[in-house]
C-alpha cells in the first residue's frame, strides 16, 4: 500500500511540475511576443488629424536666415486612440515637438518613451522614430519643423 501511495504521489508531483513549466512557457512567450510587437515600427499613418497652423515661406527663409529651398512649418497633429505615425527620419527636417494633451508613445530601435502633456522633445539629425496613441483619448502635439520647400 505504501508503494502505491508513493507512486501516486510521484505521478501527481510530475503533473504539477509539467503544468508549471507549460504555464511559465506560455507567460514568457506572451511577454516576449508583446515586447516584439510593441517594437514593430508602423509603415503607414493611421488615425491622424494634421492642422497646418502657419509657415514661413521659402523666400523669407532664404532672405532672413540664408536657408534656401526650405520652409518653417507649424502644425498641430492629433493621434486618435489606436492611431499611429509611421516610422520616419528627421535627418533633413529638424523640429521641436510640444505635447499639448494625451500621451504620444515614441518608438525607436532602442525602445519606447512616453511623452505626456507638457513635454517637449527635439527631432535632430539622428532621429528615426514612430508614434502610437495607446490611450483612450486623442493625443495632440504642436510640431514646428524646417522642411524642404518641394
Amino acid at each position: 500500500m505504501a508503494k502505491l501511495l508513493k507512486l501516486a504521489q510521484s505521478r501527481r508531483d510530475a503533473k504539477i511540475k509539467s503544468a508549471a513549466l507549460v504555464s511559465t512557457g506560455l507567460v514568457c512567450g506572451f511577454l516576449i511576443s508583446y515586447g516584439w510587437a510593441a517594437m514593430v515600427a508602423p509603415t503607414e499613418h493611421k488615425g491622424l488629424k494634421v492642422e497646418k497652423l502657419g509657415y514661413v515661406p521659402e523666400e523669407s527663409m532664404a532672405a532672413q536666415v540664408g536657408l534656401k529651398g526650405h520652409i518653417l512649418l507649424l502644425r498641430r497633429i492629433t493621434i486618435n486612440p489606436g492611431g499611429q505615425i509611421a516610422k520616419h527620419s528627421a535627418a533633413k527636417t529638424p523640429g521641436v515637438v510640444y505635447v499639448e494633451s494625451g500621451t504620444w508613445t515614441e518608438g525607436r530601435d532602442s525602445g519606447e518613451t512616453e511623452h505626456s502633456a507638457g513635454d517637449t522633445f527635439v527631432e535632430d539629425k539622428d532621429t528615426v522614430h514612430w508614434f502610437f496613441n495607446r490611450g483612450s483619448q486623442p493625443a495632440a502635439a504642436y510640431v514646428c519643423d524646417i522642411k524642404p520647400a518641394a
